[in-house]
């Protein structure tokens, strides 16, 4: 069964492309203000696993909130980098891209820590899949991270740590602030895996 990974360049899918090397990576510019460093991430990981790389470019920043579109949080906000249905979004196109490549198993990087959003959880995954295997294409999606913590999946994986450091988590722009929730899991989960290596 061929499979394709959303490779958004962050620390989460590049562990998973290095931990299950699928036959297609998509990376998807939906407006996001770090687009271009999530793009040039994905492409270096994509390029070192001999991995295709099918970039999607569709223009939603007008629909945008929060950190990611570089404006205030939407209302229903759980956190700063909040974007209304930004997964359904995403996911919506990697799919249109991937079926044209027969491609039969999309996988997202969700993690434990992301069901502080509704769209980061198990039911989601399990509706979501279901949505687009009801489609043309009869596409599974799957989540083969979703029980790891960021640290668990960094090791579980055993990606080495030069591939890693090509990982782009910022989320308000393509260089890192140091400030927002991305870079503080980045930094808190380099940290972390130092304190376990002494």
């Amino acid at each position: 069964m061929k499979s394709a990974l959303l490779l958004s360049g962050g620390m989460d899918s590049a562990c998973i492309a290095y931990w299950k090397r699928p036959d297609l990576a998509i990376n998807v510019d939906y407006g996001q203000k770090p687009a271009e460093a999530e793009r040039q991430a994905a492409q270096a990981v994509a390029a070192t696993l001999g991995i295709p790389l099918e970039l999607v470019s569709v223009d939603c920043s007008s629909l945008g909130s929060g950190d990611l579109a570089g404006a205030s949080p939407g209302v229903y906000a759980p956190s700063s980098e909040w974007w209304p249905f930004r997964n359904q979004l995403i996911i919506t196109l990697a799919v249109m891209a991937a079926v044209k490549h027969g491609i039969r198993e999309l996988m997202i990087g969700t993690l434990k820590s992301d069901g502080i959003h509704a769209d980061g959880r198990p039911d989601f995954v399990m509706a979501m899949s279901r949505v687009c295997q009801l489609q043309e294409g009869n596409i599974h999606l799957s989540a083969p991270a979703i029980q790891f913590t960021a640290v668990e999946l960094v090791r579980h994986s055993g990606i080495p740590m030069d591939l890693l450091a090509w990982a782009h988590s910022c989320h308000t722009g393509n260089l890192a602030c140091g400030q927002c929730r991305g870079c503080n899991k980045q930094a808190n989960t380099y940290d972390e895996l130092s304190d376990l290596a002494c």
